[in-house]
């Protein structure tokens, strides 16, 4: 079987399309194109109250980017819930190439050293397509949630694709649209940036406007002032969810 490329993933989110597998051993994929799209608006998640005191309190340490192959075996993994998955290894291998490519990026929640839950996507130009998402303890994938929102705001991401539509999903903000709906907001915010992926760029385009995964990072690194003091990183994120631009 031949390896699924990651240019060949990249020309398809660009286009509304992405690959699912029958089982976690299957030895063929298929490109899925929904007629209804499920998409998170970056000022609409819904931060309930309790949601909210677990992100100001800090009860996981958060990161990103620092356990992809983890969070993506994590998603895979079989659970009481969810015997087996539509992540094949091939998928998995094409998204651990894309994420050493800078393309396909995690974020954590750790208990500790353990790693308790997190999500995966990729991101391309200003938008995000959301892969998979995992908890093994109560709110941890409603944690890593909330924080890519954060990390999307703050990055200049215009688009967050959920693809299919859950009641999970439904109750932290995210709603159905049109096929076509969907298309027009992923034009918008992949314009220019597959050229470049694919390293078809000619040279004498305006660079596209790509979103900044790394953002939040250097926010949340600046030196606090000296007159005050530094506010708990929980506390920050929690504020940038219910400031809407």
């Amino acid at each position: 079987m031949t390896a699924l490329d990651p240019k060949l993933v990249l020309g398809a989110y660009a286009v509304g399309v992405f690959p699912m597998a029958d089982h976690r051993g299957a030895d063929s994929i298929y490109w899925v194109e929904p007629k209804r799209r499920a998409i998170l608006p970056l000022d609409g998640f819904h931060l309930s109250h309790s949601l909210k005191k677990t992100i100001a309190a800090d009860r996981f340490r958060v990161t990103a980017d620092t356990a992809f192959e983890q969070v993506i075996a994590l998603c895979a993994a079989s659970a009481a819930d969810r015997p087996d998955t539509w992540i094949s290894t091939d998928i998995e291998r094409a998204f651990i190439d894309l994420h050493r490519m800078g393309y396909a990026h995690s974020v954590e929640c750790w208990d500790g050293e353990r790693l308790v839950g997190g999500l995966y996507g990729l991101a391309l130009g200003r938008a995000f397509f959301g892969e998979s998402m995992v908890s093994r303890a109560r709110d941890a994938s409603k944690v890593a949630l909330a924080w890519l929102v954060a990390r999307l705001k703050v990055g200049g991401f215009q688009l967050l694709d959920c693809q299919f539509q859950t009641d999970h999903l439904a109750s932290l903000g995210a709603i159905e649209i049109s096929r076509r709906d969907y298309l027009a907001g992923l034009s918008s915010a992949v314009d220019g940036a597959v050229a470049g992926a694919l390293g078809g760029a000619d040279g004498r385009s305006p660079a596209p406007t790509v979103g900044d995964f790394s953002a939040l990072d250097r926010l949340l690194a600046l030196p606090p002032d000296p007159a005050t003091a530094s506010p708990p990183l929980g506390k920050v994120i929690a504020q940038l969810l219910v400031h809407t631009s």
